[in-house]
């Protein structure tokens, strides 16, 4: 199970919409930060300072592929969110059939 404070890193690093932006974008394959940073405006260094948290954050790793640095996604992090949620998405689940049921049978009276 992922560690509170690796919870912690990945939260923090999914917090800002460029980073979820670029990880978004890695879903469709490798790229370098160069091709990361083509739909945003800002500069080449300021993309890859937030590749940069996001590779902290274990989200993304980078390779070196001839003379191009290209980021790839990691997924473990991601896995271990939805492993913390599981609990909280069953308490949910719970509910919404609690919920259900009590319309189903105030459905049920007649008036």
């Amino acid at each position: 199970m992922a560690t509170q404070i690796s919870l912690d890193n990945t939260f923090a690093a999914l917090a800002d919409p460029t980073r979820r932006a670029i990880l978004a974008r890695l879903l469709d394959g490798e790229a370098s930060v160069a091709e990361l940073a083509q739909p945003f405006a800002l500069t080449v260094r300021a993309v890859s300072k937030h590749v940069g948290v996001l590779e902290q954050a274990g989200l993304v790793t980078r390779s070196r592929a001839a003379q191009k640095h290209l980021s790839r996604i990691e997924l473990r992090p991601l896995r271990d969110i939805d492993r913390w949620l599981s609990d909280y998405r069953k308490l949910w689940e719970d509910r919404f059939d609690r919920r259900e049921d009590l319309l189903r049978r105030g459905a049920d009276r007649p008036e």
